[in-house]
């Protein structure tokens, strides 16, 4: 007999695990989450936090999602992105980033309700982390997985404490392996793989030093410091990163992953910090060093049976794009809601199913967009001369030529100007961060077909309401006071939502019921005159793609389940037919 059940055993209290325990005690859950650690992420590692993310945050409760903005970086202090010779020296160039540039702003501000960020590791943890506390997550820190093993009924895990010595086994029903990079869930589980890890090597050097006199009047969360000899494991040149304004900040600085870890003294980072910030006088207060590895390896099956894995344990690739703990995050909202209507019996076992289906195209694209963003930044050292195997010395004289009044340096300048340019794709990816579209047995689409892509599909967020899509955002009124309400804020929470309009209201008494019937947590809302939300500015009319006696049915993860263009002859038995496909039931 095990020594401890649960119903959801978490391994791992990183941005996925914390957020999948969050969500299953928020959904009335039993789960528990261990940490091999004695505490939370030490180190800022993950910082950038996009509208997706922020939106899991919300539907976890405003004061979720209002403590986030209240610890994070703001979107405009993330600012342009900025490529020097070195923070005191001269700059080369710069590039609007993180929506702050007046198109892509407007955008951001169309597409969401919430707004991107830079919320470091060690803030966004905790929060995630205290949430599912609060809320009735049991947690045991201290906690090593060592094996597990799985059967018809659920999985027995065997855990090392490691203050006691003593091994100890938890029952659960299912398993989730949020335990990183090197996770030893997914390798146990025997997960399928793609890639290759250990692909450049880097390490982190976290120092604090007033440096507003070289930063505060460019405001930016990356400085990329061009010089000859600077290297980040394979990317090409030094970085210096923003983690408090202006005072705390994170080098990035490469190795030969060949070779040995460097041991990172005092006098190295010092002399790394002075290198790329200009200052041969800079004192800094050294916090931290570690090592890590650019890797470019994604699972291509993300669940066996009744274990999951989310976050870095499936989806392994650099910094680039800033997708890491938004990818995890997003990774626990698609998984909780179907783990608990399995639990609780208001869907079958293979709804599970669809979150294979559904997650590991996404592990796939955002490991080679990751990958190809370092790939994408050869461009600038070619134009600038610093590309491998040109002598440290020419390097300096083809970085200094860009200032030279001839043909060949104003040819210089603008294929700077294009290079830096083209870094949108990693620096203001839009559509990367929220185009997702699900294909799954989770989805009815009844052969409708999915919209093309318009625009670019990297760049631009493009909102569509056909099954699979993330429901489009679009603010309603309240028409008791006239308050603005995300049409995401209609839905979530853990059930399913309809929207419909007037003429639609069969739909609306279909879903009560359906309620009655399968015991679903399902809400309608008829949006109109005279109704509880009114669309004032007809912007839910425009992105609904539907007709007013339509109806969108929306998953509790935000995503389109179902949608039908008007009124149906039978309603009900429309609504039963495609909740009961798609869960399983």
């Amino acid at each position: 007999m095990a020594d401890i059940t649960t119903d959801v055993l978490i391994i791992g209290t990183g941005p996925a695990g914390s957020a999948t325990a969050a969500l299953l005690s928020t959904y009335g859950v039993e789960n528990m989450a261990v940490n091999r650690y004695r505490w939370l992420a030490n180190t800022p590692r993950a910082h950038i936090t996009n509208q997706r993310a922020m939106e899991v945050l919300r539907d976890l409760g405003r004061e979720v999602e209002d403590e986030a903005y209240m610890f994070a970086t703001h979107q405009d202090l993330m600012g342009e992105n900025i490529f020097c010779e070195s923070l005191a020296g001269e700059e080369i160039g710069r590039l609007k980033a993180w929506g702050n540039h007046p198109l892509s702003k407007a955008e951001h501000l169309m597409s969401s309700p919430t707004k991107m960020n830079d919320l470091p590791q060690t803030f966004m943890e905790p929060l995630l982390f205290k949430t599912a506390c609060q809320r009735g997550t049991q947690t045991r820190m201290s906690t090593e997985y060592l094996s597990h093993t799985q059967d018809a009924a659920g999985v027995t895990t065997t855990c090392l404490d490691r203050l006691s010595g003593k091994e100890f086994t938890i029952r659960s029903k299912y398993l989730v392996g949020a335990d990183g990079g090197k996770s030893l869930v997914a390798e146990h589980a025997g997960l399928p793989f793609e890639g290759k890890m250990g692909v450049g090597g880097s390490m982190n050097i976290l120092f604090k030093a007033d440096l507003s006199r070289y930063v505060a009047h460019r405001p930016s969360v990356l400085y990329w410091v061009m010089q000859p000899g600077a290297d980040v494991g394979g990317i090409g040149m030094g970085l210096v990163r923003m983690v408090r304004p202006w005072n705390e900040w994170l080098i990035v600085w490469g190795y030969d992953i060949n070779g040995p870890e460097p041991e990172v003294t005092e006098a190295f980072a010092t002399g790394v910090a002075r290198q790329l910030v200009g200052d041969p006088e800079l004192k800094i207060e050294l916090l931290s060093a570690n090592t890590w590895t650019v890797n470019n390896f994604f699972a291509t099956r993300t669940s066996n049976g009744r274990v999951f894995c989310m976050g870095d344990a499936i989806h392994r690739h650099p910094p680039s794009n800033g997708l890491g703990s938004n990818t995890s995050i997003q990774d626990s909202f698609n998984l909780a809601w179907k783990l608990a209507m399995v639990l609780k019996g208001q869907a079958g076992a293979r709804l599970l199913d669809s979150y294979n289906a559904e997650r590991a195209p996404v592990a796939r694209q955002i490991v080679t967009r990751a990958n190809q963003s370092i790939g994408e930044t050869g461009p600038i050292f070619d134009a600038l001369g610093m590309s491998a195997g040109v002598d440290p010395v020419q390097m300096q004289k083809n970085l200094q030529a860009r200032s030279d009044g001839t043909p060949e340096a104003e040819a210089q300048r603008a294929a700077i100007r294009k290079a830096i340019a083209f870094k949108k794709y990693e620096f203001d990816a839009h559509g990367v961060e929220m185009n997702q579209r699900y294909r799954s047995d989770a989805i009815v689409t009844d052969g409708q077909i999915e919209p093309a892509f318009q625009l670019d599909a990297d760049l631009h967020y493009q909102p569509t309401t056909w099954p699979g899509a993330r429901l489009p955002h679009a603010w309603v009124y309240a028409h008791d006071g006239g308050a603005e309400v995300s049409t995401l804020d209609l839905c979530g929470h853990g059930r399913f939502t309809l929207l419909t309009g007037l003429g639609g209201e069969a739909w609306a008494k279909a879903a009560d019921a359906v309620v009655a019937d399968l015991g679903l947590p399902l809400i309608a809302h008829v949006i109109g005159p005279r109704r509880a939300y009114v669309d004032h500015s007809g912007d839910w009319a425009r992105v609904s793609e539907v007709k007013d006696s339509g109806c969108v049915l929306v998953r509790p993860d935000h995503h389109v389940a179902w949608r039908a263009e008007e009124l149906s002859a039978d309603p009900e038995a429309d609504l039963t037919r495609v909740l009961r496909s798609v869960l399983a039931l």
